[in-house]
């Protein structure tokens, strides 16, 4: 007869992101990430504006950070930056979904930082290698509450702008998407089995660039409450 095996170590549950104005929380259960899906930010990084499908990497769940947290400088890096950006969290199981019924499967919207180590990102890139580290590290998913899909609409007109010490380094309009959201979450059900805690990172505007030691960041996005992060000495 099996005996069930013993656990020798505890690991986190899934992170809890704040639903606005419930007592309730999304629990994160997968991330994924969306490339170049605006033009100006490809181009200002030298990069192919890519229009046959969407560019698509994943951070794990233990890289969500909440907002209004300070985290330190994050190591292995000289130059970290931020990336304003709609997050997109799903309510509902999926595959193979149409366009047209893609926006039926998400629960709520809310602004997230894709924090990245350019410098680990473009020296893989260069050796043709997976970029992951500049990507996937602790504190690199920071994400505001969630507001539910039907209090705010569907993603279109809505400005999206990030200010560095209150200064505005990133200003676009949602509708600049090269991958509109609807589309996007019909590309990526062609290649998982979408299921609710799937959250998507939709991509970045033009503007983005480094932080250093004592920035404060924040991120918004009309109808949605903003993100915030404030950058400490690193560890």
């Amino acid at each position: 007869m099996s005996r069930a095996m013993k656990q020798l170590f505890d690991v986190p549950a899934a992170p809890m992101i704040p639903l606005l104005g419930e007592d309730a929380g999304v629990p994160v259960r997968r991330i994924f990430c969306v490339g170049r899906n605006y033009e100006a930010h490809a181009r200002e990084l030298g990069n192919t504006v890519q229009r046959d499908a969407p560019i698509w990497f994943t951070k794990t769940p233990s890289a969500y950070c909440p907002s209004g947290a300070a985290i330190p400088y994050p190591p292995g890096t000289a130059n970290c930056h931020y990336e304003m950006e709609l997050v997109v969290a799903l309510g509902t199981p999926g595959f193979r979904v149409e366009p047209q019924d893609a926006l039926d499967l998400v629960l709520g919207y809310a602004c997230g930082l894709d924090m990245t180590r350019r410098d680990l990102q473009g020296a893989a890139r260069e050796k043709g290698l997976p970029w992951d580290t500049g990507k996937d590290f602790e504190n690199s998913a920071v994400i505001g509450p969630f507001t539910r899909a039907a209090r705010f609409g569907e993603p279109g007109a809505q400005r999206i702008t990030l200010a560095l010490d209150g200064e505005t380094r990133q200003d676009a309009v949602l509708s600049d998407m090269i991958w509109p959201v609807r589309d996007l979450i019909a590309h990526i059900s062609t290649l998982y089995h979408l299921e609710p805690g799937d959250l998507i990172f939709t991509g970045t505007p033009a503007g983005v660039g480094p932080v250093a030691p004592g920035n404060r960041l924040s991120g918004a996005i009309d109808g949605l409450a903003p993100v915030t992060l404030e950058i400490t000495a690193p560890e």
